[in-house]
């Protein structure tokens, strides 16, 4: 008898458990459907982490405009700078393993490549500049924005990002100021890669992924990627292209990118990912001092008054301090949010750039979800 009712008491909690998490699905939705209904993307996907370890998922919209097929749950959208913090994770692993230290020169792993001469304040930028954006290194030089608009699909390569900048002035002296660069996390890549004798791809997989059971985090590096949905830049995009794939092919191949970006997310682990970064669950725990340990910023996509900590962005909010990271591809708009007061992560996918894709900053949308996820079910 004690065994029948033990088991009927599991079912019953099976059962509340399950409710709870359908009510969290359809607040998630509902939210979801009315950021929707105000902007002019054609589809997204929203997912939440929860306290309780769980994860939500919602999709609206449509996956492909032109064959009017929805967007699923499952599908995979572009996350372009959220990616940093993979790389990110990785390079506090080495850390936490001996292997490299967040103050040495970035000259002593790269400074025997011939291209790295031309690396603007090459001799004085340290790992840890390279993470928080305060190296002075500028963005892609304007001749290899010209080439990407002149041949967009053909195969770059991150160190050719890298050696875009290469010549340039630098923007300040190393470590006295904030400026984002895309060639900060390209180098980055490149000292990981010089590190470990392989693929930062397969590091962050084999010490990541895997381990964490993120699945639906696959790496960008191809113009072919199995399960990305289509994605719109819009008419006006400076590189002279909408849709973003033709025959199921990325127009712009997207493999230059590398640490600068580098992965299609599912807004579901999105989010878990995020949580787990933050919880220093994916690189040793006693590096969570450090990687608070920030500068000031401004304004950034999640928001004003940002600190660019290492890997990942903090952010004031009346729901307490946030971690995370925004991302931009063309086609595609990510952000995600992880509320540690809260205990709740929100991450949220769009598959339009277009300058109008959305009627209010995907922040909002963020924090509007966290807030209502937190309120009790009823």
């Amino acid at each position: 008898m004690r065994t029948i009712i033990a088991l009927l008491l599991l079912a019953g909690c099976g059962r509340g458990a399950s409710s709870i998490a359908q009510q969290r699905t359809a607040t998630l939705e509902r939210l979801l459907e009315r950021f929707h209904a105000e902007s002019k993307f054609p589809g997204a996907v929203a997912g939440a982490w929860l306290p309780d370890g769980s994860t939500v998922v919602a999709a609206v919209g449509l996956a492909d405009r032109d064959r009017a097929s929805p967007m699923r749950a499952d599908d995979l959208l572009h996350a372009g700078s959220v990616g940093k913090t993979l790389f990110a994770a990785l390079a506090l692993q080495l850390v936490g393993e001996g292997r490299i230290a967040l103050d040495d020169p970035v000259i002593d792993y790269l400074g025997r490549e011939p291209w790295y001469a031309v690396v603007p304040n090459g001799e004085t930028i340290t790992i840890r500049m390279l993470l928080a954006h305060t190296t002075g290194i500028p963005e892609y030089g304007s001749a290899f924005m010209s080439a990407l608009k002149e041949d967009p699909g053909r195969r770059r390569s991150p160190r050719d990002a890298v050696m875009s900048a290469g010549g340039a002035p630098p923007l300040f002296a190393a470590g006295t100021s904030f400026s984002y660069s895309d060639v900060n996390y390209q180098l980055l890549q490149l000292l990981e890669e010089k590190v470990t004798g392989r693929s930062a791809y397969e590091e962050i997989a084999e010490r990541v992924l895997r381990p964490l059971g993120l699945m639906r985090i696959v790496p960008a590096n191809a113009s072919v990627i199995p399960g990305l949905v289509p994605g719109y830049a819009g008419a006006d995009f400076f590189l002279g292209f909408d849709a973003v794939m033709r025959d199921g092919r990325l127009v712009l191949d997207p493999a230059f990118e590398g640490g600068g970006g580098g992965f299609v997310t599912n807004a579901g682990d999105l989010a878990r990912w995020m949580a787990l970064f933050g919880q220093g669950r994916a690189f040793p725990a006693s590096l969570l001092s450090e990687v608070r340990r920030g500068v000031p910023a401004g304004q950034l996509d999640v928001g004003k008054d940002a600190v660019s900590g290492l890997g990942v962005e903090i952010v004031p909010t009346p729901l307490g301090p946030a971690w995370g990271h925004g991302g931009f591809f063309p086609g595609y708009l990510s952000l995600v949010l992880w509320y540690s007061d809260l205990g709740i992560s929100v991450a949220v996918q769009v598959n339009s750039s277009a300058g109008d894709a959305v009627a209010r900053p995907l922040r909002e949308f963020v924090e509007d979800a966290a807030r209502t996820l937190s309120e009790r079910p009823r």
